[in-house]
C-alpha cells in the first residue's frame, strides 16, 4: 500500500480492510475450534470431580457439535439428565435431590476464557 494513486486510496483501504477481517474470522473460528474443544474436557472432570461418575455414561456423553454457526456442547447419551444433576429434581417418595452445579462453571469459564482469546486476536 506504499505507493497508492489518490483515486485507488479507497479502494485500497477497503480491500486491506477484507483482508483483515478475514484473518479475523479464521482467528475467531479457531477459537471457538479450541475453546469449545478444552470446555468439553473441562466438563469430564468436574463431574468426576463433584463426584457424579457411577457407571460413566453421562461423563463420555458430554461432546461437541458443529452448527452453522459455531459450536454446540451437548450430552449425546443423557441429556435428560443434565438438568436434573445441574439444579436437582423432586423424589417419588417425597423430598428433594440437591442439585450440583457442574455446567455452570464450565459454561462462565468459556464465555470468560473465548472473550480474552478473540480480543487477545484482535489486538495483534
Amino acid at each position: 500500500m506504499a505507493n497508492v494513486k489518490i483515486g485507488r486510496l479507497a479502494d485500497e483501504i477497503t480491500s486491506q480492510l477484507r483482508k483483515y477481517s478475514q484473518v479475523i474470522a479464521d482467528d475467531v473460528e479457531q477459537i471457538m475450534d479450541d475453546v469449545t474443544k478444552e470446555a468439553v474436557g473441562r466438563l469430564k472432570s468436574k463431574i468426576q470431580e463433584v463426584g457424579l461418575v457411577q457407571t460413566g455414561d453421562y461423563m463420555r456423553g458430554w461432546t461437541r457439535k458443529r452448527v452453522p454457526n459455531g459450536w454446540v456442547i451437548h450430552n449425546k447419551t443423557d441429556y435428560q439428565l443434565a438438568h436434573l444433576l445441574e439444579y436437582g429434581h423432586a423424589m417419588v417418595n417425597g423430598g428433594r435431590v440437591p442439585g450440583t452445579p457442574h455446567i455452570r462453571p464450565v459454561e462462565e469459564w468459556l464465555e470468560k476464557e473465548f472473550e480474552d482469546r478473540v480480543e487477545k486476536a484482535i489486538k495483534q
